[in-house]
């Protein structure tokens, strides 16, 4: 497998030749040229980085590259230990720190591990801090620092600091939670949402079961939350009877939900409901105030459809948390994220957040008094087909998409990020999109059925 190198970090597979895998050649170079990015971009008489990870068993070796790493170049090190990527990007702000780089590679199986790399503000680097990261590391001019100027390192734990944060949070309601008497099943996939959930859960007086959540790394599933990996959770679910399930990734940024009889809510309905909820509260409490909304080009309309019913507007940015995240700030939106079950609630910070996806989502389930289900079936029915091709190098991408262009004139067309075909009469869209993170193709479509939208998805997947 060929490392991955973009403007968001650095990603492989451990083991193998330099250039190659993620080695600790590579590790140590793309550290390195981080900490000269940061000394650019913040010039300062001292400079402190936090270190976050999840489970994952490479998890500890990289760590020890990092933080080494950092120290040679005079970086003081802040070690957060086993961290969700959320609390990571807290962490960084409640420090001040001039950045921090989350060892982590999501949703990818576990022989996988990255480093994705955050500005002071706790938040992705741009576009342009990440063109110039990718600059230095494929350079050679590294200045390490001498032995008098070694950076320091110390332990902290944060993951308390991000709970109390979320608590305390004016939009989520502890108290009803705590009337409302949940019992719910998590499955932390044996990485940091296994220490993490059930702690946020039990500090809002929430019945909790587990599944999964011994923070060992050896993912008992793929990690990627989809309906096909969450049998184990489901069937929990239904025979504690439980409220809910719930399921996170190992660095616990993205929430899917299962219902109490064992259906799954659906990860691209995460992101619907919270914000139906926020949008509810701001809306009853500033009267003819317009609100926005944002999630990417691969989300579901439910998310525009919910939207107006308040009377909101809803923009769709292009995939990635930083598009999103931008496309937020720049419509000053009160809640956005993701249709793979990442919410980003800027009144606590921007970044997703699987942590206050789930305070807001038992707040609002509390006060409505109602089932997982009866709340899913509350909103606008879409089904999403969501498929993939492995990506041959000689495929003529832009080509294709030129040929998928012209066979259907009738769609509207967007390809600010690959190429989004919108059928607005039939409510009915298909997205192609080079991943970032993967030698893929994803082919997402949606439409009010199944059979519409699988339907759409294999003409547009005959071209490839």
């Amino acid at each position: 497998m060929s490392l991955i190198k973009s403007i968001s970090g650095i990603r492989g597979t451990i083991g193998g030749l330099p250039g190659v895998s993620l080695s600790p050649l590579d590790i140590v170079r793309f550290t390195a040229a981080y900490a000269q990015l940061i000394r650019e971009s913040n010039p300062g008489p001292s400079y402190t980085v936090v270190v976050g990870r999840d489970a994952r068993i490479s998890g500890d070796m990289v760590r020890q590259l990092v933080c080494g790493t950092l120290r040679s170049c005079g970086m003081h090190v802040t070690d957060i230990g086993l961290a969700s990527t959320p609390t990571t990007e807290m962490a960084v702000v409640f420090s001040g720190s001039s950045g921090g780089i989350i060892l982590t590679a999501s949703h990818n199986p576990r022989n996988w591990n990255a480093l994705k790399l955050l500005g002071p503000e706790g938040e992705f680097l741009t576009a342009e801090q990440g063109e110039r990261l990718l600059e230095i590391a494929d350079g050679t001019s590294f200045d390490f620092a001498g032995v008098d100027s070694l950076g320091s390192y110390n332990l902290e734990n944060y993951t308390s600091k991000h709970i109390e944060a979320v608590l305390n949070h004016p939009l989520v309601n502890v108290e009803a939670i705590y009337r409302a008497g949940f019992s719910v099943v998590v499955d932390g996939i044996n990485s940091v949402g296994g220490l993490v959930m059930p702690q946020l859960l039990e500090a809002m007086g929430v019945t909790c079961h587990k599944v999964h959540c011994e923070p060992d790394g050896n993912f008992a599933h793929n990690p990627e939350p989809l309906p096909a990996h969450l049998t184990d959770l489901s069937t929990e679910v239904v025979s504690r009877k439980a409220s809910l399930g719930i399921s996170v990734d190992p660095d616990v940024d993205r929430l899917a939900l299962v219902c109490e009889d064992g259906t799954m809510f659906g990860e691209e309905y995460t992101l619907v409901a919270c914000s139906d909820y926020v949008l509810q509260k701001f809306t009853s409490e500033n009267p003819g105030k317009t609100v926005h909304t944002v999630s990417n080009l691969s989300s579901t309309r439910a998310l525009k459809d919910v939207t107006q019913r308040y009377n909101g507007s809803y923009t769709a940015a292009a995939v990635g948390e930083v598009n999103v995240v931008q496309e937020m700030k720049r419509t000053k939106s009160i809640i956005g994220g993701e249709g793979n079950g990442g919410v980003i609630l800027p009144s606590l910070h921007y970044g997703r957040d699987a942590l206050i996806g789930i305070a807001l989502f038992l707040s609002h389930l509390a006060e409505k008094k109602i089932s997982v289900t009866a709340l899913r079936n509350s909103y606008p029915v879409y089904y999403m087909s969501k498929n993939r091709v492995q990506l041959k190098e000689e495929l003529p991408l832009e080509s294709l998409f030129n040929k998928i262009r012209d066979a259907y004139p009738e769609a509207t067309i967007t390809d600010t990020d690959g190429l989004r075909l919108d059928f607005e009469n039939e409510k009915k869209w298909v997205c192609l999109r080079k991943s970032n993170t993967e030698p893929i193709v994803r082919i997402y479509s949606e439409a009010p059925d199944k059979t519409q939208a699988e339907a759409l998805a294999h003409e547009i997947m005959s071209f490839l």
